[in-house]
C-alpha cells in the first residue's frame, strides 16, 4: 500500500472514530438531561404525594372550606366550573383564529396576529389577572366572579390553542387538499372535511396542554374569582369562586397542621386531575390519529 493511500486510510479511522466519539457524547448528554429531568419530575411528585395522599380523608370532599380548616369540596367544584367555561371560550374562539389565521387571513394581517398571540403567550399571568380585576371588577362591576375567573384563563390559554390550531392546519399535507379541490370541493368543504379532522389530534392535544395550564393558575383567579368559604353558584357575575390553588397559595403559609395538610391535599388533588386527563385525553386521542390515519 502506498504511503498516500495509508494515510488516507488512517485518516478515515481517525474520521470515524471522532464521530463515534462525537455520537457517543451526544447520547451521554441526552440520557444525562433525560435522567436530570425524570428526578425533578418524580421529586416533585413523590414530596407532594407523599404529604398529600395521607390528608384525602373523605371529609375533604364532601364539606367546605371554613376558615383555614374543614375541607374542600367547594373548591374543587369551584375550580372545575372556572376551567370547564374557561375551555368552552377559549375553544370557539381560539379555533376560530386558528382556523382564519391558517386558511383565510391574508400576510400581513396573519403575521402581526401571529406576532401579537406569541407576545400574550409571554405576559405574565399575574398581569393577565390584574388587566381582569381593573376591567372585569371595578370598570365593568361584576365584582369576584366565575365570568370574570372564567375570562382570565381564556387569556391564558388562548396563545396556547390559536397557535396550536394555527400549526395543525398548516401541517396538513397539501395533497389531501388538493384531491379535494380536484374532486370539486369548495374551500370551506375542504377545510371542513378533510383539513379539521386531519389536525384534530393535535387541535385538541394543545387544548388539552392549556387546560393543565389553567388548572395551575393562581395569580389570574386572585384578582377576577377572589375566594369563598361557600358552595360555588351557577351565577356568573357578583359571587366569587372557591378554587384549589388559593388553598395551597394561602393556607401553606398558616402555622397550623390542619392548613398545611389541606394545602397538600389540594396539591395532591389538581396533580392528580392533571395526569388522569392527560393519560385519558392522550389514550383517546391517539385512539383518534390511529382511526384516521388507518382509513387513508
Amino acid at each position: 500500500m502506498s504511503e498516500m493511500a495509508l494515510q488516507g486510510a488512517k485518516a478515515r479511522t481517525r474520521s470515524r472514530v471522532g464521530l463515534t466519539v462525537r455520537r457517543n457524547i451526544g447520547w451521554g448528554v441526552s440520557v444525562l438531561a433525560l435522567c436530570g429531568a425524570l428526578s425533578i419530575l418524580g421529586a416533585i411528585f413523590s414530596f407532594v404525594l407523599a404529604r398529600g395522599l395521607p390528608a384525602l380523608r373523605p371529609k375533604v370532599f364532601t364539606t367546605v372550606t371554613s376558615g383555614i380548616a374543614g375541607g374542600l369540596e367547594n373548591a374543587i367544584l369551584g375550580t372545575l366550573m372556572l376551567v370547564a367555561f374557561g375551555v368552552l371560550m377559549v375553544a370557539v374562539i381560539g379555533f376560530g383564529t386558528g382556523i382564519w389565521l391558517s386558511s383565510y387571513a391574508s400576510p400581513k394581517p396573519r403575521e402581526f396576529v401571529r406576532l401579537l398571540t406569541d407576545v400574550l403567550a409571554g405576559v405574565p399571568s399575574i398581569v393577565v389577572g390584574y388587566f381582569g380585576y381593573i376591567l372585569l371588577v371595578k370598570i365593568a362591576g361584576w365584582q369576584f366572579s366565575l365570568a370574570g375567573g372564567a375570562i382570565a384563563l381564556t387569556i391564558i390559554m388562548l396563545p396556547y390553542v390559536v397557535r396550536g390550531t394555527d400549526l395543525a392546519l398548516e401541517s396538513v399535507p397539501r395533497e389531501l387538499r388538493e384531491g379535494g379541490f380536484a374532486l370539486g370541493a369548495t374551500y370551506t368543504t375542504v377545510l371542513l372535511t378533510i383539513s379539521w379532522p386531519y389536525a384534530l389530534p393535535s387541535v385538541l392535544t394543545m387544548l388539552l396542554l392549556a387546560t393543565g395550564i389553567a388548572l395551575g393558575e393562581t395569580a389570574p383567579l386572585i384578582y377576577t374569582a377572589g375566594w369563598s368559604n361557600y358552595m360555588p353558584t351557577w351565577q356568573l357575575t357578583h359571587a366569587p369562586v372557591p378554587y384549589l390553588t388559593y388553598v395551597i397559595w394561602t393556607f401553606i403559609s398558616q402555622p397550623f397542621a390542619q392548613s398545611h395538610a389541606l394545602a397538600y391535599a389540594a396539591a395532591a388533588i389538581l396533580m392528580l386531575m392533571i395526569v388522569v386527563t392527560n393519560v385519558l385525553a392522550r389514550s383517546w386521542l391517539e385512539s383518534l390519529a390511529r382511526k384516521q390515519h388507518g382509513a387513508r
